[in-house]
């Protein structure tokens, strides 16, 4: 889960085992390398993340330290121009929140 300036939360699904053990790093303290996330959203909500009318596509989801500010919008900004998503706005639906910082890790779901 992260955050951003908004002190909203947003839900992420990590699946490579390579971004969950950075993901765990940064909360941890152990790094501070590309602490800001990164993906294609896709514009549809998942049971993970309900809050929102969109998420982030787990196969895409990375993390940086500086990207360009074309990509750079807030949860609640995504949410309310979602309809804009992929042109101007977000162009190729990548979403960088530069304030993006991780607050914890959620247990993974049941099967």
């Amino acid at each position: 889960m992260f955050t951003d300036v908004s002190r909203e939360q947003f839900v992420i699904k990590l699946t490579d085992p390579a971004k969950i053990q950075h993901a765990r790093d940064l909360l941890s303290g152990d790094s501070a390398d590309r602490p800001h996330v990164v993906g294609r959203i896709l514009t549809r909500s998942t049971p993970y993340n309900p809050r929102w009318s969109y998420h982030l596509n787990p196969d895409t989801i990375d993390f940086f330290d500086v990207a360009i500010e074309v990509c750079d919008a807030t949860m609640p900004y995504v949410d309310d121009h979602l309809d804009e998503a992929g042109g101007a706005f977000l162009p190729g639906l990548v979403w960088c929140p530069w304030s993006s910082r991780l607050v914890r890790e959620l247990p993974a779901p049941r099967s």
